[in-house]
């Protein structure tokens, strides 16, 4: 699949647990171009928090976060 930066992709991380959606997060952003934006979908209570984790150690963006019911939408942005 070929994504131009500034797109958007979805990584679909329902029902798993910590640390697995950040693991799959990481997976999708290191295949992606400088500017991709990746939309983590999660139902894991911890996600959001190992997510912020994550981007600040990796130096990525978390651009924003939206909830539907238990699942979270977090977008993140790679930087470099």
């Amino acid at each position: 699949m070929s994504t131009a930066p500034g797109d958007e992709v979805v990584e679909d991380a329902r029902g798993l647990l910590c640390p697995l959606p950040v693991i799959r997060l990481a997976r999708r952003v290191s295949g992606l171009p400088v500017g991709a934006v990746v939309r983590l979908l999660a139902d894991d209570p911890m996600a959001e928090e190992d997510v912020r984790a994550w981007c600040r150690g990796h130096r990525q963006e978390m651009v924003s976060i939206d909830r539907d019911g238990d699942v979270l939408g977090i977008r993140v942005r790679r930087l470099r």
